[in-house]
């Protein structure tokens, strides 16, 4: 058994020639991009989805209608579905991952990433782990940029090499680890009391974050620690006229007690993209916000500027969490980064 499986697209021109994949220029970049990241490459077992060259090298040529495609599988391309006569290559992809039976399977761009977890999306999902559950059911995933879009964008490739540091620590055990957390939502008036009174006193850092719609707050969150938080609501579709509270008295106090947290020098506060949050506090509701002490988006860009630096991407970079971004089916209005 090897800790990782790595599944790439399909064969190139070189690869086609020695019929084993990654050994043409994609082939030498992935193996400095895993030397990079701490990663032997000779203790992975590498493959495609496809161990064939498509014409052109263009995946789009194994795809046709719906009415084509491999039974159970999405569109691998907007509108444009995998044909049935390339099914015995997910048939023996599924068999080499079975055989290798790895802690992690990295795939390396959409077309790994749809033959396993039946998704697309790799610049949305690239850096989470989640569960294979097409080709083959119940494997660790991490997917990532394949080393050829990394050749025609460089600028891919630190991302690429941190996802790939990031692999070599989940590829130490099999299963999905979700950090514990105890979320307080839909909280009454005491409940916020209470959370506030228990939590608050002794914090060293308060982890604050809101989101907004228009003028509007539609919601704020509280974090004493790494464990917890609370959720506090102002908006609610579900109800008529939309507020979450339905009493107004209970309304106005709610909005005391957040002015009192932020208005109080401690605890220390920690924003993602602070200067939106503080100023629309103080603009759209006149709340002072004292205590700022970190900002996290500043903080990742002062370390790599060259890095995205949106939540999302912090997340998948510093987390174990799923890609929540992507999972949520709601919009919102507030950018965060």
């Amino acid at each position: 058994m090897t800790n990782i499986t790595i599944i790439g697209e399909a064969y190139g021109e070189a690869e086609d020639k020695a019929k084993r994949p990654f050994v043409g220029a994609s082939g030498q970049e992935l193996s400095r991009m895993l030397n990079e990241a701490g990663i032997d490459r000779s203790d992975c077992f590498l493959t495609n989805v496809f161990n064939i060259r498509p014409p052109g090298n263009k995946i789009e040529a194994f795809c046709g209608p719906k009415a084509e495609a491999i039974p159970g599988f999405p569109a691998l391309i907007k509108g444009k579905h995998v044909r049935k006569e390339f099914e015995n290559e997910l048939y023996r992809l599924g068999d080499e991952v079975l055989s290798a039976d790895s802690n992690l399977v990295i795939c390396l761009g959409n077309t790994p990433l749809w033959a396993m977890a039946g998704q697309t999306g790799i610049s949305k999902l690239r850096g989470t782990t989640l569960v294979s559950s097409h080709t083959v059911s119940g494997y660790k995933l991490l997917p990532t940029y394949h080393p050829a879009a990394v050749l025609r964008q460089w600028e891919l490739r630190p991302t690429t090499i941190v996802d790939l540091m990031k692999a070599k620590r989940e590829a130490e055990y099999p299963e999905i680890r979700r950090p514990k957390r105890e979320i307080h939502i839909e909280p009454s008036l005491s409940d916020i009391r209470s959370f506030f009174n228990e939590y608050l006193p002794g914090c060293r850092c308060l982890g604050v974050d809101i989101e907004t719609s228009g003028n509007q707050i539609t919601c704020i969150g509280f974090s004493p620690g790494t464990n917890r938080a609370i959720v506090i609501p102002f908006v609610d579709s579900r109800r008529v006229g939309r507020n979450y509270w339905t009493n107004q008295a209970d309304e106005l106090a709610v909005w005391k007690l957040v002015a009192d947290v932020l208005g109080a020098a401690n605890p220390p506060k920690v924003f993602q993209n602070g200067v939106y949050d503080i100023a629309f506090l103080w603009r759209s509701y006149r709340i002072k916000v004292r205590g700022a002490q970190h900002d996290t988006m500043l903080l990742h860009h002062a370390l790599h500027p060259e890095a995205l630096k949106g939540l999302g991407y912090l997340g998948s970079v510093y987390t174990d969490e799923g890609s929540w971004k992507h999972m949520r089916k709601t919009s919102t209005i507030k950018r965060d980064e």
